[in-house]
C-alpha cells in the first residue's frame, strides 16, 4: 500500500513539484495458508465478502479444492482464473486474460486480487494489477522456490514482448506477502533445483554463512524439499528454514532502498546481465535457475580471471553448482549470445555492463571495463573448464515442461496421451529417465521431444503425426495460453 506526500513550489517560470511515495507491505511466514485453523488470508478478504484468485492450472489441480473449501468455511465467494502461463506465454494475451476477468469480475480499485502461484503466474498477474485502473491492489501467496525466495521479494512485474524478457511492466508492490514452504511438498525435484540458484545468488555476493549452510545441506535439501519432505530431519528443516529466512532477509535489505531501481548496480543482478537471453534462446526455453546459474558460473570465471575471486573459490562456487545438478554451460551459449546479451543489458543499464561478480565470495564489485576481448576469452576458458565437470557442465532436468508452465495439466491420461502419440510417429528419441518422457532427444518430466507437454508442435502435429492430439495439444491448447497461438488467437 502507499502513501503520498507532496510540496508544490511556484518558480520564477512555474511550478516546482516535489512528490515522495511510501510503500508498506508485508510478509507472513504461514504454513498451511489454506488450513481452516489460520484465518490471516481470509481476514484480508472479511470486508469484500469474496476473492477472485489467479493461480495456474497445475496449481488449481492440487489445491482448488482446498482453496475451496477455505474460503467456504469464512463464508468468502470464490472465482478462480485458471491460467496456463510459460516463458514463452507470459505475454500481452495472457495478461488481458486476467484484465477481462477482472472486468467480468467487477473488482473495485482497493479490493485485492489474489494471486496464487510460482513466479511466472505472480508477475503476470501482478501487471493485470498494476495496469488495471492504473492500480489495483493483490496479495501474493507464492507456491514455488523461485516464487517464494525471489520473485516474492521484489515489487517488479511484467511481460515478455518481441522475444525480450519482461519487456513491458511496471513496479506494483502487493498488499501481502503469504510464505508457506508446505507448498513445496508437491514440488518436482527440478524445481526444487530451479529455485535453489536464487539462494546461491545472493548468498554468494551477500552472505556468505547462508552459503555456507547451502554448501554443507545441497543435497539433503533438494532431497527433501527444504525439509519439508516427510522423512526430512530436524537438522535439515531447521537449517532450511534459516536458509530460506535470511535469505528472503537479505534481499529485502538489499531491494528495499531501490525498490524501483533508479540506482542500476544491484547486487541481486548477479547471474541475470546474460541470463535473459540464455532463457529465450532455446526453442525448448531453459529453467530461470539454470539459465542464472550459466551466467553465474560464467561470470565467477570472468571474476577468476580477473583475480577478483580466488582459486578456491572460484571451484567452491562451480563445484556447489555441479551438486545442486544446475546448468553452468550451454551448447547454445557461444560468442554471438555472449555478444547479443552484451548490447541487450547494455541498453537496460543505462550503457553500463554493470555485472555483478563475487569478489571475494560472499561480496560483491560491479564490472564496467570489460572488453569484448576479455568476454570472449573468458568464455573460451569456461567451456575449457566444464570439461572437467559431469555433464561438461550442463544441468540435470534443465529445460521447461508442463510443471513450469501448466500447458500439460496434472494428469495422468494427457500425459499418457503424449507418449503415446510421439511413440506412433516414432520419435521417443534419446535416453528415456525413470519418468519415461522424451525432452529434446532425453526424457524430462512429461514433454515429448519439446514444450509444455507439445512434441514440437505444428498446428496440431506431433513431429508431423497428428492422429492422437487436436490443435497441437490435449484438450485443444496450442503453444499459448486460452486458445492463443505464440500470441496469437487461435
Amino acid at each position: 500500500m502507499s502513501d503520498l506526500t507532496a510540496s508544490v513550489l511556484e518558480t520564477k517560470n512555474g511550478f516546482h513539484v516535489d512528490g515522495y511515495e511510501k510503500i508498506s507491505y508485508d510478509f507472513t511466514f504461514l504454513d498451511g495458508v489454506f488450513d481452516t485453523k489460520n484465518r490471516q488470508l481470509a481476514e484480508c478478504y472479511q470486508r469484500w465478502g469474496r476473492v477472485l484468485a489467479v493461480t495456474d492450472l497445475n496449481v488449481f489441480n492440487m489445491y482448488g479444492e482446498q482453496m475451496q473449501k477455505y474460503f467456504q468455511h469464512y463464508n468468502l465467494e470464490l472465482k478462480v482464473h485458471k491460467t496456463k502461463i510459460g516463458e514463452k506465454a507470459k505475454t500481452i494475451p495472457t495478461f488481458l486474460s486476467i484484465v477481462d476477468s477482472m472486468t467480468e469480475f467487477g473488482i473495485y480499485r482497493k479490493e485485492p486480487v489474489l494471486v496464487v502461484g510460482g513466479g511466472l503466474v505472480t508477475d503476470v498477474a501482478g501487471f493485470a494489477c498494476a495496469a488495471y485502473r492504473r492500480n489495483t491492489n493483490f496479495i501474493r501467496v507464492p507456491t514455488t522456490v523461485i516464487g517464494l525466495i525471489d520473485a516474492s521479494v521484489s515489487i517488479k512485474v511484467a511481460v515478455n514482448y518481441g522475444n525480450y524478457k519482461n519487456r513491458l511492466g511496471a513496479y506494483h508492490a502487493p498488499m501481502h506477502t503469504f510464505l508457506d514452504f508446505t507448498f513445496l511438498r508437491t514440488l518436482p525435484v527440478a524445481q526444487i533445483r530451479n529455485g535453489f540458484a536464487e539462494l546461491i545468488k545472493i548468498s554468494s555476493c551477500s552472505h556468505l554463512a547462508t552459503f555456507d549452510l547451502l554448501d554443507k545441506y545441497c543435497e539433503q535439501i533438494i532431497d527433501t524439499a527444504f525439509g519439508r519432505l516427510d522423512g526430512a530431519s530436524d537438522e535439515v528443516r531447521a537449517a532450511a528454514d534459516k536458509i530460506n529466512r535470511e535469505g528472503i532477509h537479505e534481499m529485502l535489505k538489499l531491494e528495499t532502498p531501490n525498490l524501483h531501481e533508479i540506482g542500476l548496480d544491484r547486487v541481486i543482478a548477479y547471474g541475470h546481465t546474460w541470463s535473459p537471453m540464455h532463457e529465450l534462446v532455446p526453442k525448448t526455453p531453459l529453467r530461470h535457475g539454470h539459465a542464472i546459474s550459466i551466467d553465474m558460473a560464467y561470470s565467477a570465471t570472468l571474476a577468476n580471471n580477473r583475480k577478483l575471486l580466488s582459486d578456491e573459490e572460484h571451484h567452491r562456487l562451480l563445484r556447489l553448482f555441479s551438486r545442486a545438478g544446475l546448468s553452468m554451460d550451454h551448447p547454445q551459449f557461444d560468442e554471438e549470445i555472449l555478444d547479443k546479451g552484451t548490447q541487450a543489458i547494455l541498453k537496460t543499464r543505462d550503457g553500463k555492463l554493470r555485472a555483478a561478480v563475487p569478489n571475494p565470495l560472499g561480496s560483491c564489485t560491479f564490472l564496467n571495463d570489460v572488453s569484448a576481448e576479455e568476454l570472449t576469452a573468458a568464455l573460451r576458458r569456461h567451456k575449457e573448464l566444464m570439461k572437467d565437470y559431469p555433464r561438461n557442465g550442463e544441468g540435470l532436468e534443465a529445460f521447461v515442461d508442463a510443471s513450469d508452465t501448466g500447458y500439460t495439466e496434472s494428469n495422468e491420461k494427457e500425459a499418457e496421451a503424449l507418449e503415446a502419440a510421439a511413440a506412433e510417429a516414432g520419435d521417443l528419441n534419446g535416453s528415456m529417465n525413470g519418468n519415461g518422457f522424451v525432452h529434446g532427444g532425453h526424457v524430462v518430466n512429461g514433454n515429448v521431444n519439446g514444450v509444455n507437454g507439445h512434441a514440437d508442435l505444428d498446428h496440431g502435429h506431433v513431429n508431423g503425426v497428428a492422429k492422437k492430439l487436436a490443435n497441437g495439444s490435449v484438450k485443444g491448447l496450442t503453444n499459448g495460453v486460452n486458445g492463443f497461438t505464440n500470441g496469437a488467437k487461435a
